[in-house]
């Protein structure tokens, strides 16, 4: 069975080294000293490698099953579900006065990646959770505020979203369920919904289904969209909890990964529900929760990688193979380990060098997420800007490097016994759900450049210029300030490239998305290895106590500019190329 240590020093080294989060200025922030976090991130770990990674392969293996209504989740789920709810770890950045702990939001992101590491399925019930709690709070009334946040802060009741139909998935717009305003102002729903994760189980008492449906008077497309609460049970005036609502399981799905999340059809035949947020406004009040739930899979993406990296590594340094080219390094053993050889070891630096990139990126995306929930407008318009590169990115290259964690062990990775096909499994889901990824190039290239002017994206240019000129005065940073420049550049191009090309032929944009998020991508990795090279050097020139740790980290950055940013010549190249090769063959052609 796979195993997972939490990567507690490499987090610190983010959160204090990197960001340094205690003279950051943003609330919250200041009583995150390096005692405080690591006594969190101990406690975070010990939950992640002693509770949740044994279920992993249990949940793999049991899945989730309907009986008489109810799904049932797989051996031990319950107990660990009960473990975290009652050790507050769901309510790390609630809101005091719903029950929560405070924290800012980098704390949940953190400690979140701990748990996707050890068991991505497990984690999306809470994950979820989280999720519905955000947009009760940011579209709810007093009332329902009171309501229904304290219990979904504990996880007493869970939360899900409810948007994908039969017929209609990214294009909302399509959408038939119907709600029918009662006189006593609530809405009865009609319709189905599926793919539903976490729609049904029984860790919980009650679920609390956020729902997209249309109301009369909204018109057609989007714009008619509005958002509701429908519960499992309804909650009666005292808060206890009544009757069955008229919602039901119609279906567990058999999926590709995610076996221990139970991902559901949904019936609603007339169930009671209430509005949330404004009538006709439903897609503003979703995208709370969805802009969330994208940042939350952009982390699954890389998390995955992280559990999958640290298994192939193992396994590459005890596997004797072959014999080093140079010379035998097992001398007195019939071969030597599988981490002499180059080709092993390119594989492993691309994992590691990817996910210790998404975890900077990740991170500093949380920090911006902070900001803005303090009315820090630039913050919030980089965080628009960057959601679908986060999206997209990690979890394309996060899927790519669980399958190259698996690739190490050759035969024995595609054998079930080893554990590692479960990594490659589970991540190749973050490409599609939230918003799949040719989805996410599309918004990045089609909305988000052009955001306010294009403002946010020559913010972003400017910080990577900064960056770079700080350390002018470093020889030592030349290997990673260089690359990072000429890829900056190459993405500038490629903008200059849409902006003349795509006014006289659209096509010409879209058919370049995909390679312009892959480019964005590895330039934000890039500013981020910047970013921690520059610390790990100061930390070397003040005599750090672990000094490995520093000089490893700055050889993986090494590589990551030298094999891996690349790759943006390569993207501009087939951006530049424009529509005609990608529309060149007629429909009926293919």
């Amino acid at each position: 069975m796979p195993s997972y240590t939490a990567p507690v020093k490499d987090m610190q080294f983010l959160l204090h080294d990197v960001l340094q989060v205690g003279a950051s200025g943003i609330p919250g922030y200041g009583d995150l000293d390096r005692a405080f976090t690591g006594a969190v991130l101990e406690e975070a770990a010990k939950v992640a490698e002693e509770i949740l990674t044994p279920l992993n392969a249990v949940g793999d293996r049991e899945g989730c099953k309907l009986e008489n209504g109810v799904v049932r989740t797989p051996t031990g789920f319950k107990a660990a579900f009960r473990t975290l709810s009652e050790g507050g770890w769901m309510a790390l950045d609630a809101a005091p006065e719903y029950g929560g702990q405070g924290l800012p939001y980098l704390m949940h992101t953190v400690v979140n990646e701990a748990f996707v590491s050890a068991n991505m399925a497990f984690n999306m019930y809470q994950g979820l959770t989280h999720g519905a709690y955000s947009a009760i709070l940011a579209h709810g009334t007093e009332e329902q505020k009171r309501q229904w946040l304290p219990k979904l802060v504990t996880c007493e009741w869970t939360g899900t979203m409810n948007l994908t139909e039969p017929h209609c998935g990214t294009d909302l717009g399509l959408l038939r369920t119907r709600a029918e305003p009662q006189a006593d102002g609530s809405y009865r729903i009609t319709g189905q919904k599926i793919f539903i994760s976490a729609g049904d189980h029984d860790m919980a008492e009650n679920i609390v289904h956020l729902v997209l449906a249309k109301a009369p008077g909204g018109g057609e497309g989007t714009k008619g969209i509005s958002l509701f609460i429908v519960p499992k049970l309804l909650v009666n005036p005292d808060g206890s909890l009544g009757e069955r609502n008229a919602v039901s399981v119609g279906k567990v799905e058999e999926k590709m990964g995610i076996h221990g999340n139970a991902t559901c059809v949904m019936n609603y035949d007339g169930a009671t529900g209430w509005l949330l947020g404004d009538l006709h406004k439903g897609m503003k009040a979703m995208f709370t929760m969805m802009n969330e739930a994208r940042l939350g899979v952009a982390l699954q993406g890389y998390a995955v990688a992280e559990a999958a990296y640290q298994n192939a590594a193992l396994y590459a340094k005890e596997r004797l193979q072959g014999r080093d080219v140079t010379g035998a390094k097992n001398p007195e053993g019939p071969a030597d380990p599988l981490i002499v050889h180059p080709d092993i070891r390119r594989s492993l630096m691309e994992q590691r060098s990817f996910v210790e990139g998404a975890r900077a990126l990740t991170y500093w995306g949380a920090t911006l997420i902070d900001r803005a929930h303090h009315g820090d407008e630039a913050a919030d318009g980089l965080v628009g800007l960057l959601t679908p590169v986060l999206k997209g990115f990690q979890t394309d290259k996060g899927f790519d490097m669980a399958v190259q964690a698996q690739q190490v062990y050759g035969g024995h990775g595609y054998i079930e016994e080893q554990g590692m096909s479960q990594f490659a499994r589970d991540a190749r889901i973050a490409m599609i759900y939230e918003g799949a990824n040719g989805v996410q190039a599309l918004d990045l290239v089609g909305r988000k450049l052009t955001a306010d002017g294009g403002r946010h994206v020559m913010a972003f240019f400017e910080m990577v210029k900064t960056e770079a000129k700080a350390h002018d005065a470093d020889p030592r940073m030349a290997a990673f300030t260089e690359p990072l420049k000429a890829a900056s550049k190459a993405l500038q191009q490629a903008g200059m490239f849409f902006m003349a090309e795509g006014m006289k032929n659209p096509n010409a944009a879209l058919a370049g998305s995909h390679d312009f998020l892959h480019m964005m991508g590895h330039v934000c990795l890039g500013l981020m290895w910047t970013r921690m090279a520059g610390a790990a050097y100061a930390a070397l020139d003040a005599g750090t106590s672990d000094r490995a740790f520093h000089e490893a980290k700055i050889a993986t950055g090494r590589f990551y500019m030298a094999r891996q940013l690349p790759a943006c010549a390569m993207h501009l190249g087939r951006i530049e190329s424009g529509a005609d090769p990608v529309m060149a063959l007629a429909a009926e052609a293919f």
